[in-house]
């Protein structure tokens, strides 16, 4: 099941599309998608709707993101050893958390919008795991039955102000849009295995990353037990697991997006985003 809202921005209702590529209007099955109204159970009740009775969206109707909105956007640091030995820093011990902004979240295709302070603006193709119930203190073995499903995140991230001054990693991943999510939410029956997705991304037509979730450090059932010991994982909840190696910091010189840039983000099964770069 692909779960997508669609319309203008700020006026997206609620769809599914189907294998045919139709887009099947849910806002009368379902308000919109975030919080309880994206759990597991309101995903099992969706799979028993006779779809073809449903109002058909617009043919190239635009996808914003497939969750209206986020109570935690929650990250997790150099979780491919390629990326971390790029990023000139140790392989991590356990899980790096930190934090998106929630309203850094942005349509998949949606521009990019580079604030006029920003000078290292950056990518990072991710795969995102959906909370689907409320998990707290769970274990690895069981973790996996808590996800409602998957999509693709860009982390955009400035790294001078992620890195280059002082506190959290949270400022250099913040700012509006630095979060495009989708273009679909793949429900979790549909991703047997999520440690086996190819993610690429590329820049003006180039191929910067291309790596698969099977290099991941802390793979995601790790993931969602650790974060579940220290805070509660409500649905809806957003973790993006890492990026691998091909981030523009890691370049020798660095490569930074710059307004006109284009950017090609895919995931094995997830679809893909288009971005443009914006000037602020």
């Amino acid at each position: 099941m692909k779960l997508v809202r669609f319309g203008a921005e700020g006026q997206e209702r609620p769809g599914i599309l189907q294998d045919n590529g139709t887009i099947r209007d849910l806002s009368g099955v379902v308000e919109d998608f975030a919080g309880s109204a994206i759990s597991c159970d309101v995903i099992e009740k969706l799979k028993t709707i006779d779809l073809d009775s449903l109002p058909e969206a617009d043919k190239g109707v635009r996808l914003g993101s497939p969750l209206a909105s986020i109570g935690n956007f929650i990250c997790v640091g150099l979780n491919y050893t390629n990326h971390a030995k790029e990023s000139n820093l140790p392989i991590p011990a356990e899980p790096i958390l930190f934090n998106k902004a929630p309203n850094s979240l942005n349509g998949p295709n949606d521009p990019v919008i580079k604030p006029d302070n920003a000078n290292k603006l950056d990518w990072e193709v991710e795969l995102a795991v959906v909370i689907g119930r409320p998990a707290y203190r769970v274990s690895r073995a069981d973790a996996l039955s808590y996800v409602a499903g998957y999509a693709i995140c860009n982390d955009v991230s400035e790294r001078s102000w992620q890195a280059e001054g002082t506190g959290q990693w949270v400022k250099g991943k913040s700012a509006p849009t630095f979060g495009p999510l989708g273009p679909w939410l793949v429900s979790a029956d549909e991703i047997p295995d999520p440690q086996t997705l190819d993610l690429t991304l590329e820049l003006n037509g180039k191929v910067m990353q291309s790596g698969s979730s099977a290099d991941m450090i802390f793979p995601i059932d790790e993931i969602i037990a650790f974060t579940s010991q220290f805070m509660k994982l409500e649905p809806g909840d957003v973790i993006t697991t890492g990026t691998p190696a091909g981030v523009g910091m890691g370049f020798k010189p660095q490569i930074w997006l710059q307004a006109g840039d284009e950017m090609r983000l895919t995931v094995t099964g997830l679809g893909e985003q288009r971005q443009t770069v914006q000037a602020g």
